[in-house]
C-alpha cells in the first residue's frame, strides 16, 4: 500500500478532518460563544476569507462583558 492507495488518502481525510474539530472547531466554538453570537459561526472559519472577515468581527464586536460595563 503506497501513497496512491484510495484507502491511505481517505484515513488521512478522516484524521485531518478529526484533528481539525478537535484542535479549531470546539476552542473557536467557546470564543464565539463568549463574544456573544451563536456558537455555530465558529464553522465559518474553514472557509477561506470568511475566516478573515470573521476575525475582524470578533475583534473589532462588543463583548457581553463590554455590553454589561455601559
Amino acid at each position: 500500500m503506497g501513497y496512491d492507495s484510495i484507502w491511505h488518502w481517505l484515513f488521512l481525510l478522516v484524521f485531518i478532518s478529526a484533528f481539525g474539530v478537535v484542535v479549531f472547531i470546539i476552542p473557536a466554538w467557546r470564543i464565539v460563544q463568549k463574544a456573544g453570537f451563536h456558537g455555530a459561526l465558529s464553522l465559518l472559519w474553514f472557509i477561506p476569507v470568511v475566516n478573515i472577515v470573521m476575525l475582524w468581527v470578533f475583534a473589532f464586536a462588543r463583548w457581553p462583558h463590554e455590553r454589561d460595563a455601559t
